[in-house]
């Protein structure tokens, strides 16, 4: 743990860890030191110079992102000399900034803007500078303007903090400008159109594509949530006007990179008013969905339930929210079925998702050493993307990687080791490798070690174990049980899953007690319940088929009755994410016409059963969290039957999403660049 230190910033005595820049210990006492190209988890660079302050001791002004803070420091933000300095260096940037803030999407938000105005500023005193860079704006997702630009560098930093490196600076002086490399447009570069630059912009340089005339930051409203498109849950905000999304962004604070969004999660918001959304309820007539009324079709349902009993199977994708959980497993209850799955089955065993511990005490931005077993995390190919940029990150701040892997990743790349071929094989090796070093380890795992032998590189890896402090092992569910067993002997252990709520699916109790859901897709049920997306094209073996969903899918379209459900970003309720962190969801607009939220529908239909039940609350949640299994040695071994690909099960399970939005242009130029 770092010390803290004692400081005075403008007068305040103020307390800060050491090791901190100026800026963030100034923060700490709710003080701002002026900046544009400052970037919260990024180092400092000096760039713009608003940040300079004035020491007592010395001579020249300092520069407030990359001077450390020191026991005793006395600091000065708003002297008259640096106060002189700051207008100065605003009104140079204004000399080579277009002055259109009457019409400028980013006005009332941007921070030169805000700074022109703190400084009383309506235009430079300097010779205005010629305009004319060309405008990139040949894809859906982001359009880059570089007459705006300040060269902050904020974006390239963004860009190469996360591991993408697409942006980079060329050029000097006035001619200088940020480009991809050999100044291709984004669409023709390595971009993974995340918009992570377009979060860290303090100007208008970088800009959502589709924002013209689509509302002021000011006349947005606010939502707080959650992507529920992948395992990684990331936290997003959800920017509403008229009722209508208009953006969607990383949950993290203001300029800042602590949190990051791919571009499924920020611009898959399209699909919510695609022509695929289903508004109403629908039944089959001859061989057409005909639209009908919630009380025929709930009844429908329900009388073929009642009818169905044991014979009747429930089959859900893993991204419902808890409470629609607990709803399902009740309703399941009420015909008497033990029939009831997801798709967290297809990957993943329920023990391997119960983990004991909430990660979220040894956050991975703390973490000095991580090591993914069987995971290949990818931004490019979307695949836990978050996770993926979260360990560049924490590499490129100093943490050290292991990568055991029995194929080629590309993050690999990175990592202080890369081992590759029998995953579970080579982390007992690992545990043997501490074992030999004389690491105090359970006894039981000495005697299950006895026999391993070693590599070289498990020798290499053991050494770096057992140099960390907060070691943390993130796996594929497959092989939880062998990373587990590294965690008994310090650090902490966390099975990754596809979708973002697998883990609350099974701690809310839905772990395919009947029938699984291979079982009920392949050799055929009475009645088939399937709720949400699943990774299905074809009707499954059935006599009567319930989708649930918010969009007409390919198996929607085989359904005998279809009832239409909320989108996500239309209903409020709660998932537990990979790191075991309960999260909350809020609505952020209404659902389409007659849709309902899943937990809606499934209690309207257990009401026509004769069962009433009622809306989970907050303690219902946190009751069924609190059940958790202690960690014991396991066999170093990998799970059979649970091999899915990643990449086809989240782009299936989000076909609605990506077809029905400008997701699907990315899709297809990624296709037409690999030559397929």
């Amino acid at each position: 743990m770092k010390n803290i230190i004692k400081l005075t910033i403008d007068g305040k005595e103020i307390q800060a860890t050491e090791g901190m820049n100026l800026i963030d210990a100034a923060a700490t006492a709710g003080i701002h030191i002026p900046n544009l190209c400052y970037l919260k988890g990024t180092k400092g660079i000096g760039a713009c110079r608003l940040c300079l302050v004035e020491v007592d001791g010395l001579k020249a002004p300092m520069i407030g992102c990359t001077t450390k803070a020191k026991d005793g420091m006395v600091v000065h933000t708003k002297t008259e000399r640096v106060q002189e300095t700051r207008k100065f260096v605003i009104d140079l940037i204004l000399s080579m900034h277009p002055l259109d803030c009457m019409t400028c999407t980013k006005a009332g938000v941007c921070n030169l803007q805000q700074y022109a105005y703190d400084f009383e500023l309506k235009e430079s005193t300097f010779t205005r500078k010629k305009f004319g860079f060309s405008i990139d704006e040949g894809n859906p997702f982001i359009k880059r303007d570089p007459d705006y630009c300040i060269l902050c560098g904020r974006c390239v930093r963004v860009c190469r903090h996360q591991g993408t490196n697409v942006l980079d600076f060329m050029g000097r002086g006035v001619g200088a400008k940020v480009i991809t490399a050999t100044d291709k447009p984004l669409q023709e570069s390595s971009c993974t159109f995340c918009g992570s630059c377009v979060d860290a912009c303090p100007v208008n340089a970088l800009l959502e594509a589709d924002r013209w005339r689509k509302g002021r930051e000011w006349e947005y409203e606010k939502t707080r949530s959650v992507c529920l498109l992948c395992g990684n849950g990331c936290d997003i905000s959800v920017s509403t006007k008229e009722g209508r999304v208009a953006k969607i962004n990383s949950g993290g604070a203001d300029g800042s990179v602590e949190k990051y969004i791919c571009a499924y999660g920020r611009f898959g918001f399209d699909c919510i008013e695609s022509e695929t959304r289903v508004t109403s309820p629908m039944k089959k007539v001859g061989n057409e969905l005909k639209e009908t009324t919630w009380e025929d079709a709930i009844n429908i349902v329900a009388g073929k339930l009642k009818k169905a009993s044991t014979s009747a199977g429930f089959i859900s994708t893993a991204g419902i929210m808890n409470e629609d959980a607990l709803v399902l497993k009740q309703l399941a209850a009420a015909v008497k079925s033990k029939n009831l799955d997801t798709t967290a089955s297809l990957y993943s065993d329920a023990d391997s998702l119960k983990n004991p511990e909430q990660l979220g005490t040894s956050d991975i931005d703390s973490a000095d050493l991580i090591i993914l077993a069987g995971l290949n995390p990818s931004q490019w190919t979307r695949v836990l993307p978050a996770l993926d940029a979260a360990v560049r990150r924490r590499v490129n701040s100093g943490a050290k990687l292991i990568v055991v892997n029995s194929g080629d990743t590309n993050i690999s790349a990175v990592a202080a080791l890369s081992i590759k071929g029998d995953e579970a094989k080579i982390l007992s090796e690992i545990a043997q490798g501490v074992i030999s070093k004389g690491a105090k380890v359970p006894k039981e795992m000495v005697h299950a070690l006895a026999s391993v032998d070693p590599s070289d590189d498990a020798i290499k890896g053991a050494e770096l174990f057992m140099a960390a402090n907060n070691p943390l092992i993130f796996s594929s569910p497959s092989l939880y049980d062998a990373s587990a067993n590294l965690s008994l002997i310090k650090g902490a252990a966390a099975a990754v899953p596809i979708e973002s709520n697998a883990k609350g699916v099974i701690l809310m109790g839905i772990e395919g007690e009947g029938k699984s859901y291979k079982e009920m897709v392949n050799d055929g049920m009475n009645v088939l319940y399937a709720i949400g997306e699943l990774p299905l094209s074809k009707r499954p073996k059935t006599d009567f088929l319930v989708v649930q969903n918010s969009h007409l899918t390919e198996l929607a379209k085989q359904a005998d009755v279809v009832l239409p459900s909320a989108a996500f970003l239309e209903a409020s309720g709660t998932i537990v994410d990979y790191m075991g962190r309960l999260k909350c969801l809020c609505k952020a607009i209404e659902p389409a016409g007659q849709a309902m939220s899943h937990r809606e529908i499934l209690m309207a239909v257990a009401k026509a059963v004769g069962k009433d039940i009622k809306e989970p609350k907050d303690a219902d949640v946190k009751k069924a969290l609190k059940a958790k299994p202690k960690v014991s040695l396991k066999p170093f071994k990998k799970k059979e039957g649970l091999d899915v690909n990643p990449q086809e099960m989240i782009e299936s399970i989000n076909a609605s999403v990506i077809n029905g939005s400008r997701l699907l242009w990315l899709k297809e130029s990624e296709k037409s660049m690999a030559g397929v």
